[in-house]
């Protein structure tokens, strides 16, 4: 006999969870909120983020380019936020509370960002899919793309999930 799925989080529950979700990326991750990152998407297949262009985040003053650290630290949390909405997937039948706990201990093991282009445009969209789940690491693969739809920069990091 095959054993049924594990039953599905409601839609109310659902909505519980990506708030929280949302709530923990945009405002409890203060670094998120220095860099301006806020969610545009949840989606299970790669969740994507939005950085408006400021001063504070130019990196080269005579173009007003994108700093590069700017760019690595997108490209990270939207790592960790693919992993966080694949943790999600993975657990149909817990709660948001549940869900949450399960983060405490997330942390980067390994990041690489391959800079393409320069980072010039008025906003940036970043966007991440989750490569490998595993019990113990969670393996991501990013992109930052700028208002024109030019591919910026790419990423590649693993990330301890427990």
């Amino acid at each position: 006999m095959t054993a049924s799925p594990p039953p599905r989080r409601t839609a109310l529950e659902q909505d519980r969870l990506d708030s929280a979700l949302k709530d923990l990326f945009e405002q409890r991750i203060t670094f998120n909120q220095t860099l301006g990152l806020t969610v545009e998407s949840l989606a299970a297949t790669g969740p994507t983020a939005r950085i408006t262009m400021r001063p504070e985040l130019v990196g080269h003053f005579l173009y007003g380019r994108l700093h590069g650290g700017v760019i690595s630290a997108t490209l990270d949390a939207m790592g960790g936020l693919a992993l966080m909405v694949a943790i999600g997937e993975k657990h149909p039948d817990e709660n948001a509370e549940q869900i949450m706990h399960r983060f405490a201990r997330m942390g980067t093991i390994d990041l690489r960002v391959d800079f393409l282009r320069q980072g010039i445009g008025q906003h940036f969209i970043a966007s991440a899919e989750v490569t490998r789940l595993g019990g113990r690491v969670g393996s991501t693969q990013m992109r930052l793309v700028n208002d024109a739809g030019l591919l910026i920069a790419t990423g590649a990091a693993a990330y301890m999930v427990s």
